[in-house]
């Protein structure tokens, strides 16, 4: 099943976030996102970052969602949660090869891509 939440935001603009949507597609990274089209926090952070991953050219096979929903006792429950240890959402885990290389977890200061981009550029840097 599909977030709605990551349907691209069509107003996003790839401008002032070159080297993030670069770093975003400079790979063959397979980008885990957790999130629920209830969830406010989602709502206001997928649309641009999948408009970020439609930028970068990432190939939606390469983009696996996993609805999350809460439970009475506010805690996550869905696909991968308990296997990727998610507590918060949205969570996007960028993996290589299986490997875990950065998480992005919902209170990150900045926007979803920014943040994975310079995490996955930092090796490099």
């Amino acid at each position: 099943m599909e977030l709605q939440t990551m349907q691209p935001n069509t107003e996003w603009e790839p401008a002032g976030y070159e080297e993030s949507v670069a770093a975003l597609g400079a790979d063959d990274y397979t980008f885990h996102v957790w999130g629920g089209d209830w969830c406010i926090d989602c709502q206001q952070q997928l649309p641009d970052f999948g408009a970020a991953l439609d930028a970068a050219g990432v190939d939606p096979g390469n983009v696996e969602h996993y609805p999350v929903e809460k439970a009475e006792d506010g805690s996550k429950t869905g696909p991968g949660v308990e296997e990727y240890g998610i507590e918060y959402i949205p969570t996007v885990v960028v993996e290589k090869d299986g490997e875990e290389l950065v998480r992005f977890v919902e209170s990150e200061a900045v926007p979803i891509a920014v943040y994975l981009g310079k995490e996955l550029r930092a090796p490099n840097e």
